[in-house]
């Protein structure tokens, strides 16, 4: 067997779940632990190891990567490329942002930076994002709104966009968002935990201390993407014909599965949403339902998908169906 069902890695974080992740999981509930991070390879900012996943077998997955990529991540890769979240929404979030890449590179030393995407599984029927700035803004506004936590004019300045259970948004790097209360979704993003807190009042984190991935907000505030996101940027944002749109690709890929679906090889982490079947290849037979979530290693060569049954496979951008 290649496939691993994996259980909840829930590390503590600062906002509020209401019981979601178990409930879609079938498992006891943890209070306070809205994120459960699947075959993940990325640890919290500054807290190390919390958020690394840990396989049945007691190794670290990162470690076992490390030891053998070709295995895990397939020839030419030696990292998953991608980190993938359950995300419960029991409050409103903050509004923050993630640098992009060049920032990244430039003040964090790292080749990534955190594009992500959102793959709505369920939602209250109010549920909804804010997203972008609905105008210009100025740098020094910006400093002032968050050196003295105007938090009411940051959020009426950005775009509140309604969701609901089936939607997908990319959120590129850069751009200042928060998820509203009661809804439970699929999160894919580059392998980060970088996050620069535009909002923190309210919230059990000290925003000055923590808040700017230790740059100082002078430095920190650099990554954000002040421009105007007309409704016509936005809906740039959702797929058409394919679940994101073709900004996505270089970050990462997402694909909605159905019964009889091929997938080719690549490492990949399967979220079952809907129903049970089976997921089979040449090495693996595995029994599938509502809530599992899978760790496809590339050794696992291709696979198929049967039964009534729908899930949300999230690769690095190589992936994808035969």
């Amino acid at each position: 067997m290649t496939i691993l069902a994996l259980p909840a890695n829930q590390p503590e974080t600062f906002y509020r779940g209401a019981g979601r992740i178990a409930a879609f999981r079938r498992d006891p509930e943890l209070p306070d632990r809205p994120e459960d991070w699947i075959a993940s390879t990325t640890s919290r900012f500054g807290l190390a190891p919390s958020g690394l996943t840990v396989l049945p077998d007691g190794r670290v997955l990162a470690e076992a990567i490390g030891d053998d990529p070709s295995w895990w991540v397939g020839p030419g890769r030696t990292d998953t490329g991608i980190l993938v979240k359950l995300l419960d929404a029991g409050q409103r979030l903050p509004l923050h942002v993630h640098p992009d890449r060049r920032f990244a590179h430039a003040h964090l030393a790292s080749p990534y930076g955190k594009t992500e995407a959102w793959v709505i599984v369920s939602a209250e029927p109010d549920a909804y994002v804010h997203l972008g700035f609905r105008r210009d803004v100025e740098r020094a506004e910006l400093a002032g709104w968050v050196k003295e936590q105007k938090v009411d004019e940051m959020l009426a300045a950005t775009n509140r966009i309604p969701i609901r259970a089936g939607d997908a948004v990319l959120c590129p790097a850069g751009v200042p968002h928060a998820i509203g209360a009661g809804v439970l979704l699929i999160e894919v993003q580059e392998p980060t935990d970088f996050s620069v807190l535009l909002e923190y009042e309210g919230f059990a984190l000290d925003g000055p201390a923590d808040g700017h991935l230790k740059l100082g907000y002078d430095q920190a505030l650099e990554c954000v993407d002040r421009s105007t996101w007309t409704h016509e940027r936005i809906a740039e944002l959702r797929g058409t014909d394919r679940v994101l749109p073709a900004a996505a690709e270089a970050f990462f890929s997402v694909e909605r599965l159905r019964p009889e679906d091929r997938l080719d090889a690549a490492f990949s982490v399967v979220v079952v949403t809907e129903g049970s079947g089976v997921l089979s290849g040449d090495h693996d037979r595995v029994a599938v339902s509502r809530g599992d979530t899978l760790l496809i290693p590339y050794a696992a060569g291709p696979l198929t998908l049967t039964g009534e049954v729908e899930a949300v496979r999230l690769s690095a951008p190589h992936a994808g169906r035969q």
